[in-house]
């Protein structure tokens, strides 16, 4: 129980950390990535770009580090979905890579762009509107998308499983669907990602994870669950052995 009791606590500060390295990396991000002037402007900020991609970095090794830390506990419930959820988390994750790759070679060509003095403007602006361009689909793809998919699955094991209590589940079933329907908005041009509509639509699952962080590290997970679920498991290998 002891090590039920860190596991929730580890996964509750992984999702603190998740969301506030994603926040702060988008706000570093700005000077290269907002306004007219940002094959000049991201070399100017260099040192805090990188910055931002070190945080984008620590942003993906948390996403994983919670899929890997409760895949223990949810294979109990149902293992294939289980693993449904770390292989999607897993796939987050890349593609935030992907993003963060695109960024730093932006911030490469801006480095070009500056100290070459190109007199070339429109074959380094052509580069650099192809390079946000992929940021921009990563950032939809990975923090919606595939966020909505991995989130709906966590939730749905939380749920069955009562490790955590079905009001926070119900939010996790909720804003996973709202932020896959806000994916599927955004690819079709319906509206925008940072609109306030997207931001809207993403709420709910930024409120799930938060309320799910807080309540393992205050609360930890249902040590009655783990009860029923040692009880079920001894029971089951008990008929397995008579039936052998």
């Amino acid at each position: 129980m002891i090590a039920n009791r860190k596991t929730a606590i580890i996964v509750g500060a992984l999702f603190i950390l998740a969301a506030v390295t994603s926040i702060v990396g988008l706000l570093l991000y700005d000077p290269i990535l907002n306004g007219p002037d940002y094959l000049t402007a991201g070399f100017e900020h260099k040192n805090q770009v990188v910055l931002g991609a070190l945080f984008e970095l620590i942003l993906v090794c948390s996403a994983i580090g919670t899929s890997i830390m409760l895949f223990p506990l949810l294979r109990k419930q149902n293992e294939s979905i289980a693993l449904g959820y770390v292989c999607f988390r897993f796939l987050e994750a890349v593609i935030i890579m992907v993003g963060i790759v695109s960024v730093l070679s932006l911030l490469t060509l801006s480095q070009q762009f500056v100290e070459t003095a190109a007199s070339d403007a429109s074959a380094f602006q052509a580069s650099g509107t192809l390079l946000k361009a992929v940021h921009d689909w990563t950032f939809m793809l990975g923090p919606n998308f595939m966020l909505g998919i991995n989130t709906m699955l966590c939730s749905y094991l939380l749920y069955k499983s009562k490790l955590v209590p079905r009001f926070i589940s119900v939010m996790g079933l909720a804003g996973a669907t709202l932020i896959f329907i806000a994916a599927l908005l955004e690819m079709f041009g319906i509206i925008l990602q940072l609109s306030t509509w997207g931001a809207v639509l993403a709420l709910p699952v930024a409120l799930y994870e938060m309320t799910l962080a807080v309540w393992l590290i205050v609360k930890g997970f249902n040590l009655t669950a783990f009860a029923s679920e040692s009880a079920k498991t001894k029971t089951n290998e008990l008929i397995a052995a008579r039936l052998s």
